[in-house]
Order: C-alpha cells, then structure tokens, then sequence
C-alpha cells in the first residue's frame, strides 16, 4: 500500500480527473485526494441501498442495489438526473470506453452487463460460472473486468468483449469457469 485516506467508505469509489468520490452510507463525499479532506457532500440516491459508484459524462453514475437501478448523478446538487431500471440486482458500475457496464447477482446467478445509458436497454451480458458472485465491479486497463467475489474474498479479471465479437443485441455470452 502507497497510501491511504481516512475517511468512511462503502460500495464504491469514482474518480473525475481531480476528486475522489465515495460512498459512505447514505451520502457521497467528494475528498481532495491530496489532502484526504472531505471537501462536500451529497445525499446518495439510495439512502445507504447504494451498490457501485462511477464517474462518466460529467456525472456519478450510482448503482442502487435491491431496487434494482442505477442513477445519474449530478455531482454538485446530488439531484437524480436519469434512472435506469435494471431487470436484475445491481451490484456495481462502470464506464469504459463510452459504455456502461453493471454487475449483478441474485442467487447463483451472476452477470456484467451493458446497458444503453439512454433507454436502459441490454446490449450484451457476459454470464459468470454457477456460483460465482459478483459483488462490485470496475474497467480496468484495456480489456478487462475487475469484479468483487462477494464471500469468496477474491477480485476477478474478466475479459471484455471486443467490440464487434458480440452477436448482436441482447447476446449472452458465457465466461468460461478459468477466469480468475
């Protein structure tokens, strides 16, 4: 570890270029990274239910667990600009390369997704083995998916398709169980 800030934090960090987001029960805090102050606050939108925090677009991008959604954030106001319904639980968000990815997990069922941030609409599912729970998740350098493990106390690398190798709108492509 090279450093560390002492603040509150739970399910999510996002990052816009100079601050630091970071979800902390039922609020967002925005901290100087330099100085590890907290420099303001807005209310998150799901009142401590919030699963994944992102930044994109000028914006926060915040999963809302069990009710299944992911908000647009504006990050001066707090204010609910878009909401997107998800068909699943979501269980982290991510922006990479102009697309919004989610993870989900209900059961013994877990998935990323791409959704249109505009319609909401699933353009692409990548489903994880039986058993393997996802309970955050972040773009990393190139192609990969960094996933939270929920109980099993491991993060997982998952390959992003490439562009053009899905099949299509809507397409299911299953992740072999190698992915580690």
């Amino acid at each position: 570890m090279v450093r560390s800030i002492d603040v509150p934090a739970h399910a999510g960090t996002a990052f816009d270029g100079q601050h630091l987001f970071q979800l902390a029960e039922d609020r967002i805090q925005k901290i100087d990274p330099k100085t590890g102050r907290v420099l303001a606050t807005i209310p998150a939108p799901g009142g401590g239910g919030d699963s994944g925090l992102a930044w994109a677009e000028g914006s926060l991008w915040v999963g809302q667990y069990r009710d299944r959604k992911i908000h647009q954030v504006d990050p001066q106001t707090g204010a609910i600009l878009r909401t997107i319904q998800s068909t699943r639980f979501v269980t982290g968000v991510t922006w990479v390369d102009g697309e919004l990815w989610h993870g989900s997990w209900e059961g013994d069922e877990s998935e990323l997704t791409r959704i249109d941030p505009q319609t909401g609409e699933v353009l692409e599912s990548l489903e994880m083995p039986p058993g393997v729970g996802v309970s955050g998740l972040e773009a990393g350098d190139g192609d990969q998916f960094f996933c939270g493990g929920g109980n099993s106390g491991r993060v997982r690398a998952v390959r992003r398709p490439r562009r053009g190798s899905a099949v299509g709108s809507g397409s299911n492509i299953p992740v072999e169980p190698t992915s580690k």
